[in-house]
């Protein structure tokens, strides 16, 4: 019987430790992510590669009156979940100077799979391949997904969130689309960052 319970008790010990050294692990991943840019910052251009691998800059696709970034994922079902909303999100401001990039810094997710996936899915927007998640380390993104809103000028105005919900029926903050709204109406935003919610991006080793 006393054998038994140390049996139990050396079992349960080693459990502990193993979950204390994963989540050790996988705080210090989450921590060696740079911090994202401030509000107000100039993003940098950057040439990324479409999923048939032809390169595309940002100030190549980047449009009028500002663009879109969403790190995006094709397993993730928090990504998954959006994707009927990025894609009406593209075709709704298309029209008034606001283009949507998607990207997929997944390690996990070939250039193939993006390309599947945009077509199963019906993605018409451009989505760009982040192999080594370099942009992904840049604008400190985390999440899928996870959207930054830059002005004409590339300057961060909106980083978080697209709304406060996968489940549209429980939708009651898109602070995303108020963030574009606002900025073509010629005002500030409010609401500079919410929160991302969804999947951890799986970065290169």
């Amino acid at each position: 019987m006393k054998k038994m319970q140390a049996i139990s008790l050396i079992t349960a010990t080693a459990l502990a430790i193993a979950a204390v050294a994963m989540g050790i692990s996988a705080r210090s991943s989450e921590a060696d992510v740079p911090s994202p840019p401030a509000i107000g910052a100039a993003i940098s251009d950057f040439t990324l590669p479409d999923a048939d691998g032809k390169d595309h800059s940002l100030n190549s696709l980047k449009g009028k009156n500002g663009t879109v970034l969403i790190f995006i994922a094709v397993q993730c079902p928090v990504s998954n979940a959006y994707n009927e909303r990025m894609e009406k999100l593209a075709q709704d401001y298309k029209a008034r100077g606001i283009t949507v990039i998607g990207i997929n810094a997944n390690s996990t997710e070939s250039a193939s799979d993006v390309k599947n996936h945009a077509a199963e899915k019906h993605l018409t927007f451009p989505i760009l391949k982040d192999a080594g998640n370099k942009i992904a380390d840049a604008l400190g993104a985390t999440r899928t997904p996870e959207a930054y809103f830059l002005d004409a000028n590339n300057k961060l105005l909106f980083h978080g969130r697209i709304d406060n919900s996968k489940d549209m029926s429980q939708v009651r903050s898109s602070e995303l689309r108020d963030a574009l709204d606002t900025t073509l109406s010629g005002k500030p935003v409010a609401k500079t960052t919410a929160n991302a919610f969804g999947c951890s991006i799986k970065r290169a080793e």
